[in-house]
């Protein structure tokens, strides 16, 4: 801060001078005290000055609504909602988020160092707070293939950037048991610039908590039971309560939610699609429905603002009070949560749902390596079956959760080879290396899609993003990646050999460059053509199969290189023994 911007604040703070902008007539969500409170609040250069009775240049009427602090998102990958940062401001403003946390490992592990700086640069001069926790799992595990290896040399140059605040979710837990070396030298170099490290304890017990507490990982945001949770905040953790596309985990976690935890607790997306931000929410969405559990609002309010921005050492963020950034939502009422009016350092940014906020000009240079990211040799039939005899392991999936189980049963064979089957809802799972044209081809087998015909494909798997397709049979499988490889990346579907529709993402195969609207529709097509193939509408496809590909989290994955038991985490065949 300059001498005279400090020098004014004071001014304005004392009444000596007036504030840039004062609102008057609200209802302050105060979530240090739990109080509403009503009182002026003075802004000036983006800052909240003084709360008590003011005047000033120009003057926000709040006509008796709440005024809340803007929401955080704790933990966000932009790139699940297919489009580039600018655009994804547009998309979540609207719903009251003024700040996030992301990873972007997603794109890191597509384009290395590239897709970080891409990131950062596309997120300038953008009416939200895009906060970046550098990728500490690039490749996220050895047991596949992806587009790049980040080491903590690599990462070390990003910590100067003012708004690089840490390290990202670290989710090798047996790189981290066994002192690997590399995750090491992450952690140690994050540790010359900050303290906050992100985890991920998919699955773990409180002994392997003491594990990453030790290490300085101070947060998780992959719990599934209350119980889960409870055994993190009692070993000092922050607890992310994430409620995404697939990931639905709010209402499972609340019962941990008590007076004497709650400050412990925020919330986060983690990953979520745009046709769901657009119509369900953010963060909003997550205040919502812990509401609806019984949670008290204001409660749920801390949750997703002051709490988040404690846990992250934001501290002129999530706060209606001086010194804290003039970023805040006016709400007509607690209970229903509805925003009618989002300013972000004390300019409106979106009004009654629509974003109205400046539009971003600045042009970003972006490298060949997110542009041209699909290397894929012809893959025919022949490719990917499966040959068998006996029983098989098969993934069964869970429907809007990441976990899945692991099964063994019988399956269609003939001739020697697994046929996938309608009937018995047993399909085709097929992953195919995509950034080093390698040739790498993982086949299995996957129950519960319940796709009656075609198949679809998507260049979005977790998290080394390699090409991943499901399907009925071979020909409509083969026909969608081969879709994939001409659009450079994206979401396919197919039926009879033929597209019925597709979303191209030609950023790194993850995110489009044109507008969230036109994407948006573009998504539209995609969920009537899934109808047009059988595809259940109690879960999303793309999403669901996205995660198929992540080796990290239990029981059984797939990768470029085959089945992966997460539990023994080593590579298994499709034939059960």
């Amino acid at each position: 801060m300059k001498r005279e911007q400090l020098q004014k604040r004071i001014a304005v703070a004392a009444k000596r001078e007036p504030a840039d902008i004062v609102v008057k007539n609200g209802k302050i969500v105060n979530v240090f005290t739990r109080e509403i409170i009503e009182e002026d609040i003075a802004i000036v250069d983006g800052v909240i000055a003084g709360i008590g009775k003011y005047e000033g240049r120009q003057t926000i009427d709040a006509n008796g609504k709440y005024v809340c602090p803007g929401l955080i998102d704790g933990h966000v990958h932009i790139e699940s909602a297919m489009v580039r940062p600018r655009e994804f401001a547009k998309v979540v403003v609207p719903h009251g988020v003024t700040t996030v946390i992301t990873d972007p490992h997603e794109i890191a592990n597509v384009a290395g160092s590239d897709g970080i700086r891409f990131m950062l640069d596309d997120s300038e001069n953008v009416p939200l707070d895009v906060y970046v926790m550098l990728p500490s799992c690039v490749p996220a595990t050895s047991f596949e293939h992806a587009g790049a290896i980040l080491t903590a040399e690599d990462l070390e140059p990003f910590f100067s950037h003012p708004r690089v605040i840490g390290l990202a979710e670290v989710m090798d837990y047996p790189a981290l048991l066994q002192k690997d070396s590399h995750l090491i030298d992450k952690l140690l170099t994050t540790l010359q610039y900050t303290t906050r490290i992100d985890g991920h304890a998919a699955g773990l017990d409180a002994g392997a908590i003491n594990v990453y507490t030790s290490a300085h990982i101070k947060t998780d945001h992959e719990c599934v039971t209350a119980e889960e949770a409870l055994d993190r905040v009692r070993r000092g953790m922050y607890v992310l309560m994430r409620q995404g596309t697939v990931a639905k985990d709010v209402k499972r976690l609340l019962p941990a939610v008590r007076p004497e935890t709650a400050r412990r607790f925020l919330f986060c997306t983690d990953d979520k699609h745009l046709d769901d931000l657009v119509t369900e929410g953010s963060i909003d969405y997550n205040i919502r429905l812990a509401m609806e559990c019984g949670i008290d609002p204001i409660t749920a309010i801390q949750m997703a603002t002051i709490n988040a921005a404690e846990c992250y050492q934001l501290p002129t963020k999530g706060a209606i009070a001086p010194g804290y950034d003039a970023d805040f939502l006016l709400v007509d009422d607690l209970l229903t949560f509805s925003i009618t009016d989002v300013y972000k350092a004390g300019m409106l940014v979106a009004q009654s749902g629509v974003y109205v906020g400046p539009e971003t000009m600045t042009e970003v240079k972006v490298s060949k390596r997110i542009t041209h990211s699909v290397h894929v040799p012809n893959i025919k039939e022949e490719d990917i079956q499966i040959p068998l005899a006996g029983a098989a392991n098969v993934i069964q999936i869970i429907p809007n959760s990441l976990h899945t189980i692991h099964h063994i049963d019988n399956v269609r064979i003939e001739n020697g080879l697994f046929v996938p089957s309608v009937e018995t809802d047993m399909l085709k799972l097929v992953v195919v290396e995509r950034h080093r044209c390698s040739g790498y081809v993982g086949v299995g087998i996957v129950k519960g899609f319940g796709i009656c015909e075609g198949a679809i494909a998507s260049s979005v798997a977790h998290d080394s993003h390699n090409i991943i397709a499901v399907g009925t049979n071979d020909r409509d499988i083969v026909t969608a990646i081969e879709r994939l490889c001409q659009i450079g990346g994206g979401l396919a579907i197919t039926k009879q050999g033929s597209v019925l529709a597709d979303l191209p993402l030609d950023l790194g195969g993850l995110m489009s460059s044109a507008s969230y609207e036109i994407v948006y529709g573009q998504l539209e097509r995609l969920h009537q053509s899934l109808k047009d193939i059988g595809s259940p509408a109690s879960f999303n496809p793309f999403v669901t199969l996205s995660f198929l590909a992540l080796p990290v989290i239990p029981e059984l994955k797939i990768t470029d290189r085959g089945l992966f038991d997460v539990k023994r985490f080593q590579h298994i065949p499709v034939k059960a023994r």
